[in-house]
């Protein structure tokens, strides 16, 4: 659903867009698409993957059938001879680039004992150094274009060090492009070549998402990211530099105030799991421990999930939680999902916790209750994590499992 109207001011550019086979890549490539632009799709994804939608090939049917001319192009961004044959490519179809939309990017939350190096050399080998590189090779092509944009998809540096304490590797590749925006804005300045970054203010309905956290029903749609980028890339990269800009900030700029109709789920509007890297307003990121309005409720609670259990629930989550609770009811338990047909109880678990759960007893029961998501506890920090972050979010479809067994 775009709320944006089309202009026409892409017809006839060239993006260069990295990862858009799918996701907020292939949202940016199908609007430019309608303005009649050209697209050069740098992705990986030639062969059908067997969990995540659409190929290289299949984008470019969608982009051309929306008046838009494709180049689908296999590139991994950490290969520089992958890039730069992309590139030379698109200069010989469509005679130059205009702008390079930087958005291929992997992501791991995990905690520095839990990333391994060649899970982090992947993302910043991607994020960093492939957003690094792309602009590099496009650098010269560039001196033939009047309307030359580096967007990148990468949120503003907040230096608030929770950020970096919960999945640091992460942090480091993601501010890697942010930072690439902030030298090159000015450095290219000369040049009239417009460079910005662009971050969800909300969860996005992605497949990253989808994995991360089972549901997308508190997430936006992907036209958001798409309308907003639009409207940046439209403007005049002469006065429009070195912006961070917020995709919700960018739309309202432009006269549009109800912003409904991006909701996955219109019902959850009020309820939307903010994206990572932003402090939210009137909460505290650290876990706010208050004390609960009721006893009791705790062990009655892991009772209940105990006679739950099995060996099918064990086999989808694969995770061992151990959970800190405070307040009233303050104590250890534990939820091994890993080992036989699950086990469940107070006090610390038989093998090491995947992840370790930090929050009020209130909270926790309003978790199983289904009243507060995982994902939203977290981000707002009412719930704290520590191991691997990924894991911790399978918490969300557990208690629906869960719930629905009771």
């Amino acid at each position: 659903m775009s709320l944006v109207a089309n202009t026409g001011k892409l017809a006839g550019r060239t993006l260069f867009i990295t990862g858009a086979s799918r996701g907020m890549g292939k949202a940016i490539a199908l609007k430019a698409a309608k303005d009649g632009a050209n697209v050069v799709i740098a992705a990986k994804t030639a062969e059908p993957h067997p969990k995540l939608p659409g190929t290289i090939y299949t984008a470019a049917e969608e982009i051309e059938a929306l008046g838009g001319k494709a180049l689908p192009c296999i590139v991994d961004v950490r290969d520089e001879k992958q890039v730069q044959k992309a590139v030379d490519e698109a200069v010989k179809k469509f005679n130059g680039i205009d702008i390079l939309v930087n958005n291929a990017s992997a992501i791991s939350l995990t905690g520095t004992a839990q990333t391994d190096m060649k899970r982090y050399d992947l993302m910043h080998n991607i994020n960093t150094r492939g957003t690094f590189l792309a602009s590099k090779i496009c650098l010269p092509v560039w001196k033939n274009s009047n309307h030359a944009h580096i967007w990148n998809l990468s949120p503003p540096l907040n230096m608030n060090p929770y950020w970096f304490s919960i999945h640091v590797a992460y942090t480091m590749a993601k501010y890697g492009m942010s930072m690439c925006v902030l030298g090159m804005s000015e450095e290219f300045k000369p040049f009239n070549i417009g460079v910005n970054a662009l971050w969800p203010k909300t969860a996005i309905a992605t497949a990253a998402i989808e994995m991360l956290t089972g549901d997308t029903s508190t997430s936006r749609k992907p036209e958001i990211v798409s309308d907003a980028a639009y409207l940046m890339l439209c403007k005049d990269p002469k006065t429009y530099t070195g912006n961070f800009a917020i995709d919700e900030d960018v739309i309202k700029e432009a006269g549009i105030k109800d912003l409904l109709p991006y909701a996955c789920d219109p019902s959850n509007v009020q309820n939307l799991l903010p994206d990572f890297f932003w402090d939210v307003s009137g909460e505290s990121v650290e876990p706010t421990i208050k004390e609960s309005d009721t006893a009791g409720e705790i062990p009655a609670l892991f009772s209940l999930i105990g006679k739950n259990l099995s060996a099918d629930l064990v086999k989808k989550t694969q995770a061992v939680f151990q959970f800190n609770v405070k307040g009233k009811e303050e104590g250890v338990w534990h939820i091994d999902l890993k080992n036989g047909e699950g086990a469940c109880g107070q006090g610390e678990p038989k093998n090491p916790p995947d992840a370790t759960l930090t929050m009020d007893g209130k909270n926790f029961t309003d978790m199983y209750a289904g009243k507060l998501k995982p994902t939203t506890a977290f981000m707002m920090g009412k719930l704290k994590i520590k191991g691997d972050l990924q894991k911790a979010m399978k918490l969300e479809k557990m208690m629906q499992s869960l719930k629905k067994k009771a």
